[in-house]
């Protein structure tokens, strides 16, 4: 049977009604590889005796505790998937691991089922996806240009439908512009946030693994499926659950027009404003800013001694197996063997002071947003200039690992030879929710396909926060919601925002005497009521119980019925105490009476 899905909503739709199962999608997704034209995607696939058992290993588990039941996912081959070679594009390096990477481990828990590992520029060194000696990765629109890398077959791969989300990595915007050049959604989440346990090290301190996915949304499911501490991860860190930015009209930085380079592609240039148009169109403020300091980062990152670190990566295996290295690859590396540790050090010292420059742009703006990449290459034009194009195609990425930022990059319009064009949003670290929620509004605004698909993006590209293990939804209709005066007492607690909804129509709502601050009071009538506004926070399991007992009389904490039928634990108020307040039930929300609105 031919599956029409390739989102993982889709697909977690079909399975919950049961259209499909998950041995059928990877019979679909194993015969829909078999068929497509060859772009060099594939290193590895596994057979279709090992990914039935994956999907076998589903019959036991139920889709609502597995959020990403039977979705199909590629891993590029620099990543770590247990019994599979993991060859970094170099097959002389190639070993086979006994386990998987952490975050790859983590997502086939979550029900994700790995159909094999993807090609990329060798050592995840290169923009382009043309170093590798399994073939240059074809873009999936044209197969006269270049995919974009280093995690070149992961892009294609979801960007064609082969599978519905794929890991990459990303050390200088590996995890972006492939992503940019297939139109669809590549995350760089903050550094640390992914584990890279199991991950070939390109730039050790600088990698992190990257999502590609057809949608915002589906970015967002992954990246809640994957992240957690790794204590074997030297670099993992840990991060609140909470956004730390959280505005809906954000300010966006774009560069000044001086600084903007599109190396001669007035398509590209002609649609980064019209992005910027749409963001407006989007609720944005946009505002121009100086991107000298952003931009001299980026030199450093090969200009500078980053590279030694690339060369200590694989040290021994460069002296000794240098020959088996692609050519281009081996010199960019090799060179990594020159700077001396007084390099190191100077360098670090320039990036220090850069940092505090670049750090006052916050003061300006919310999201930083520029081109994912100035222009877009054909093999031919990359393979006789490998070098200089690739530095290219770094402009506007190369400074954000080095700055420790989050970037979404995000499908923007096409050119008028129909080739993609995307945009980035950049925000400091721990701010992947909001760089989702607004990626999602420019691909809904500058598109309407999914990668190259024949399929329409969603009317929905919501990328609102997931439930997470180990908290508990609480409903809010007072003084706890956003920018209201208890509203602290959850941000302090590390809860977050789930979403804005209504209660169902069975609701009275009272303004209660007393204050500051005034308090409303939530009873549930058996005829006569209303629908209230409401918010729906994640609350940590561990302070679910100091919050609650701070909550005075006559409130407490009950079921609350929401508009869609389900029942979430939230304030409710006793009913001896509303007698004699005001019923402000028809007014239907708490910030309309804080306002001075009359019910």
């Amino acid at each position: 049977m031919t599956i029409q899905a390739a989102t993982i909503a889709d697909l977690l739709d079909g399975y919950r009604t049961g259209r499909f199962t998950p041995t059928q999608v990877v019979d679909d997704v194993l015969q829909r590889i078999d068929a497509a034209p060859e772009r060099n995607v594939w290193i590895t696939r596994l057979s279709r005796e090992q990914v039935i058992a994956y999907a076998d290993a589903l019959q036991s588990r139920s889709i609502d505790d597995l959020p990403l039941y039977g979705i199909p996912f590629a891993i590029k081959d620099n990543i770590d998937l247990a019994g599979v070679p993991t060859t970094a594009g170099c097959p002389a390096y190639a070993y086979v691991p006994a386990q998987s990477a952490f975050v790859v481990q983590k997502l086939i828990d979550a029900g994700a089922i790995p159909i094999g590992k993807t090609n990329l520029d060798q050592f995840a060194t290169g923009l382009v996806g043309t170093r590798s000696p399994y073939g240059a990765c074809r873009n999936s629109f044209d197969g006269s240009y270049i995919s974009g890398g280093s995690s070149s077959g992961s892009a294609v791969a979801v960007a064609t439908g082969l599978v519905s989300f794929s890991l990459g990595t990303d050390t200088a915007g590996s995890g972006r512009i492939p992503a940019g050049f297939n139109n669809i959604v590549g995350l760089k989440a903050s550094c640390g946030m992914l584990s890279t346990s199991g991950v070939v090290p390109a730039c050790r301190s600088l990698d992190c693994v990257s999502i590609f996915a057809l949608t915002a949304a589906d970015a967002a499911l992954v990246l809640n499926a994957a992240r957690g501490f790794d204590a074997a991860d030297s670099y993992s860190r840990s991060f609140p659950a909470s956004d730390v930015l959280d505005v809906v009209a954000p300010r966006i930085g774009i560069p000044r027009g001086e600084q903007l380079q599109f190396f001669g592609d007035a398509e590209y240039a002609r649609l980064f404003s019209a992005a910027t148009a749409h963001a407006r169109e989007c609720g944005a403020t946009l505002v121009e800013l100086d991107f000298a300091p952003l931009l001299e980062v980026a030199q450093l990152l090969y200009e500078g001694p980053w590279v030694a670190e690339r060369y200590a990566g694989i040290a021994d295996f460069i002296q000794s197996n240098g020959a088996a290295m692609h050519p281009v690859t081996r010199a960019i590396i090799a060179a990594g063997a020159k700077p001396t540790a007084a390099d190191a050090f100077r360098a670090q010292y320039r990036l220090q002071e850069l940092r505090r420059r670049a750090a006052a742009l916050w003061q300006h703006a919310d999201v930083l947003m520029t081109p994912t990449a100035g222009t877009i290459y054909t093999i031919e034009q990359l393979l006789a200039d490998p070098v200089t194009l690739n530095s290219n195609l770094g402009y506007y990425t190369n400074f954000v690992n080095l700055l420790d930022l989050a970037a979404v990059a995000a499908p923007a319009g096409f050119r008028a030879d129909g080739m993609p064009f995307g945009v980035t949003l950049i925000g400091r670290a721990s701010t992947e929710r909001q760089l989702l929620r607004f990626a999602a509004k420019v691909q809904a605004a500058s598109t309407a396909t999914l990668g190259a698909l024949a399929m329409s993006v969603p009317k929905t590209l919501d990328a609102a926060p997931q439930l997470l293990d180990g908290y508990i939804p609480v409903v809010v209709c007072g003084a706890h919601m956003s920018g209201l005066p208890l509203n602290h007492q959850l941000q302090d607690r590390a809860a977050y925002l789930l979403k804005t909804t209504r209660t169902s129509a069975r609701y009275e709502f009272f303004a209660l005497p007393g204050g500051p601050p005034q308090r409303p009071g939530l009873i549930r009538v058996q005829q006569g009521g209303g629908a209230i506004d409401v918010e729906v926070w994640a609350v940590p399991q561990q302070h679910f119980g100091s919050f609650v007992a701070g909550i005075p009389s006559p409130l407490g904490i009950g079921k609350v019925e929401l508009a869609d039928g389900s029942l979430c634990s939230g304030f409710l108020c006793e009913a001896w105490a509303v007698e004699g307040a005001r019923n402000i039930t028809g007014l239907g929300s708490w910030r309309k009476f804080m306002a001075g609105a009359l019910p």
